[in-house]
């Protein structure tokens, strides 16, 4: 009687633990799917080729191109992971391999703290300082005019404002590696950096592009840092001078407004079923290396 009634509330913790993670993954198709169905009245109107390709944004003639938040989204969101992953990696390997103890008990709860501030601060920061610093000293060597206000400076917002968690990330992720293995390759004759290079990121290439990827879906779907400098300009954008528009800012400006006019509604929350799909994307593209690197 006693094994039965174990075998019935083990079954029972394993049917209720199977509701809760269908409780997670829910939401998520819940998500696609309303956006979808929100998003009909102006997929029935347009092709999908029309919305994304186009570069032409007349809501008052009912004409939504995409192309320009597309592009503008992609741009910023790669300068800002160009900007950050090698300062985020070198700095995790200083403190993992290199640093003190003493130092690393102050920079980590730091690097929390960093990660956990507002956007809104990081685009306060950007407007009074990043703005002004393209405009006054790097835009005059390029172009005839700037205000500032262009992809360059929503790179580097972004860039600074996923540094902390990109840090916070791999150096977890390094502290993973065994010592053994460390001591190992020292012992053989390896510096710190041939360790690091040749250990360490072999060890932990799944881990580093694992990070990477929840760095690009973190700074893809930031609003209101890019909004405040990049310029909200339904353009595409040529250079990383030029001013851009990315997907999260046309839906954060806009929505609200001018909401009666008809399917506009419905382009915003194509735009952001566009942007989940995006997330969704590059998380399986990861998914794909890792198995690649994995098999």
């Amino acid at each position: 009687m006693t094994s039965r009634f174990r075998t019935y509330k083990d079954l029972a913790m394993g049917g209720t633990m199977q509701f809760f993670l269908w409780l997670c993954i829910l939401p998520a198709v819940g998500i696609a799917v309303g956006l979808f169905l929100k998003s009909l009245p102006v997929l029935s109107e347009h092709s999908v080729s029309d919305l994304l390709f186009s570069s032409e944004w007349k809501p008052i003639k009912g004409k939504f191109g995409f192309l320009p938040f597309i592009i503008s989204t992609l741009g910023v969101t790669l300068t800002a992971v160009v900007l950050a992953f090698p300062i985020s990696l070198f700095s995790s390997v200083f403190l993992t391999e290199y640093a003190r103890p003493y130092l690393k008990k102050y920079v980590f709860p730091f690097l929390d703290i960093l990660a956990a501030l507002p956007s809104v601060i990081y685009g306060v920061w950007g407007t009074l300082v990043i703005v002004p610093f393209i405009s006054k000293h790097i835009a005059p060597y390029f172009v005839d005019f700037s205000a500032g206000y262009t992809m360059l400076a929503g790179g580097i917002v972004l860039g600074v404002s996923i540094i902390p968690l990109l840090t916070s990330l791999l150096m977890e992720i390094f502290s993973t590696v065994s010592n053994d293995l460390r001591i190992a390759s020292l012992a053989l004759g390896a510096t710190r950096w041939q360790t690091a290079k040749k250990v360490i990121f072999r060890k932990t290439f799944p881990g580093i592009v694992a990070a990477t990827v929840l760095s690009i879906s973190r700074a893809m779907g930031e609003t209101i840092a890019v909004l405040m400098v990049c310029g909200n300009s339904p353009i595409v954008p040529h250079s990383l001078l030029d001013a851009c528009y990315p997907l999260p800012a046309l839906i954060c400006n806009n929505y609200g407004e001018m909401l009666s006019m008809p399917n506009y509604e419905a382009a915003l929350m194509f735009a952001a079923l566009l942007l989940f799909l995006v997330v969704i994307i590059f998380n399986l593209i990861s998914r794909l290396i890792l198995r690649k690197f994995n098999s």
